[in-house]
Order: C-alpha cells, then sequence, then structure tokens
C-alpha cells in the first residue's frame, strides 16, 4: 500500500514539476510572478480538449500544438501588455497579471461555460502490474513528457545561443546589454517560454482530470509552492520540489481526504518559507527587493 502511495506521488511530482517550469522561468528572468500563469494552463488544457473533441486528435499529440499556440500567446502578451509596465513596481506588475487571469477566465466562461468537461480516451484505464503495484499507463506516459520537457528546456537554456542570453540577462541585464543582448527580446522569448510550457501542463492535465475555466488558480498556487520549495532559478530543484509535493499530496489524501490538497501546499509554503526561504537549491529571492 505505501510503495502505491509513493508512486502515485512519485508520478504526480513530475507532472507538478512542469506545471511549475514556466511560472518559474517567468520569475526567474523577468522578476515577474505571473499569476495568469493558471490561466495559461488553463488555456492549454481547453485547446487539448477541443483538438480532441472536434476533430479526434489523440490528447497527447496536441501538446506541441498547444505549446505553440501558447507560446505565440505569451510573446504577444508581453510584447503588448506586460512590457508597458515592466519597469513598474512588482505589487502593479501583480495586479496586471492578476487582472489578466480574470480576464482570460471570464472570456472562457462566456466562450465555453463553466461547465467540467474530460477527455475520454480507450486507453485511460490500461495498467502495467508488477507485483502489488499498479502503475497507470497514462500517468506513467505523461510524468515521462514532463521529463522529456524538462530535459529539453534544460539543454536549450544551456546549449543554444538564445538561452544564453536568458541566463545572462536573469543574472545581469546591465551586463547582458553590454555585449549585445536585446533585453526587450529576451523577456519576451522567456515568457513566451513560460506560455508554452503552461500549454503542454494544461494538455497532460487534461488527460487526467476534468477541466474547467476555474481550474488554473490551485495551479497557480502549486507552481508558487514548488518554486519556493525547490528553488527559483533551478531546474533541478524544481523536479524535486514537484516530487515532494505530489508525493506530500498522495500521502495527505489517503491520511486525511483530497478535500486537502490544497491545505497540504499551503503548510509546505509556510514551513519552507520559516525554514529555508531560499529553497532545497536556491540561492536568494529574484524577487526581493534590491537596494
Amino acid at each position: 500500500m505505501i510503495y502505491q502511495i509513493i508512486l502515485n506521488g512519485f508520478l504526480l511530482g513530475g507532472l507538478y514539476a512542469i506545471v511549475a517550469m514556466g511560472f518559474s522561468i517567468v520569475w526567474g528572468v523577468m522578476n515577474v510572478i505571473n499569476l495568469a500563469h493558471g490561466a495559461f494552463i488553463m488555456l492549454g488544457a481547453y485547446m487539448t480538449f477541443w483538438f480532441f473533441d472536434l476533430w479526434g486528435i489523440d490528447p497527447f499529440l496536441s501538446i506541441p500544438i498547444s505549446m505553440v499556440i501558447l507560446f505565440c500567446v505569451g510573446y504577444f502578451i508581453q510584447r503588448n501588455i506586460i512590457n508597458l509596465v515592466i519597469r513598474a513596481q512588482v505589487f502593479m506588475v501583480l495586479i496586471l497579471t492578476f487582472g489578466l487571469e480574470i480576464l482570460i477566465m471570464n472570456l472562457t466562461t462566456v466562450a465555453w461555460t463553466g461547465n467540467y468537461r474530460s477527455v475520454p480516451t480507450p486507453y485511460s484505464g490500461a495498467n502495467i502490474e508488477i507485483g502489488p503495484i499498479v502503475i497507470p499507463s497514462v500517468r506513467l506516459a505523461i510524468f515521462l513528457i514532463a521529463l522529456i520537457i524538462t530535459v529539453g528546456l534544460y539543454f536549450f537554456l544551456g546549449k543554444t545561443r538564445t538561452g544564453n542570453a536568458i541566463k545572462a540577462t536573469s543574472l545581469d541585464k546591465e551586463a547582458a546589454q553590454l555585449v549585445g543582448v536585446n533585453i526587450g527580446k529576451m523577456y519576451a522569448i522567456t515568457f513566451a517560454i513560460g506560455g508554452a510550457l503552461a500549454g503542454a501542463a494544461g494538455s497532460l492535465l487534461a488527460i487526467l482530470s476534468a477541466i474547467s475555466p476555474y481550474m488554473g488558480g490551485p495551479y497557480t498556487l502549486k507552481a508558487f509552492v514548488i518554486c519556493v520549495l525547490g528553488g527559483l532559478g533551478s531546474i533541478i530543484g524544481l523536479i524535486i520540489g514537484g516530487i515532494i509535493l505530489g508525493m506530500a499530496e498522495s500521502i495527505g489524501t489517503v491520511l486525511l481526504g483530497p478535500g486537502y490538497a490544497d491545505a497540504i501546499s499551503f503548510v509546505i509554503l509556510v514551513i519552507i518559507l520559516a525554514i529555508r526561504p531560499e529553497g532545497i537549491l536556491g540561492k536568494k529571492f529574484f524577487a526581493e527587493v534590491k537596494h
């Protein structure tokens, strides 16, 4: 029993890591806490649902489509909306992204109503049994896809010219400008990557659970908790933080009931802020006030 719970938490943690990744890269590079991140996840989930419902596209095949569309949406929003207040105080950017979330959520409700929707696939109930342990095939596939996306992001940031420019911008934007990095363009690409990762997370979530226009808020919270837990700016830290949160929720759900999942996230957030506010692998918060 305990091994099954741990396995479920581990697989859930892989999904949570990809949920937090887009949130983390925007926060770490742009110093923007994107409260609209959950709304982007929700849009990714709806894209997967409609691709499946209207054209019969397998939800796993719709992941790259969602990523491309949300990349373009993120790029447009950063260049034409976020960029207008990027130099303002952190509080003003928070208000703007919160307003974006409310706008996207309400437009989605008007367009598609607030009814819950799901993506029923023929393989949804397939399992792999290893002795007493049952591995849901869909959850395993989602974990592997999340891992592939994470590794892809790691190599993109570390091995490509654009990735190195993004990292340089996050560390010292003035020095990056001196060597020819276009900060505005890097910000737009970063926000677009955050949107693409949110789209991937939404597509994966649509395969697992029912979706609605109001699903985004809890995942913004989970992304924030994972960033604080694992350490901002560390991809490995995000994976560790996601797995810890996934296991904590899996165990807590068995012991306390499914209604306490979000409460567990809050408890973990308070504990980590009290004990190690920089996170497991992080060094400092990028959003702290600089003097």
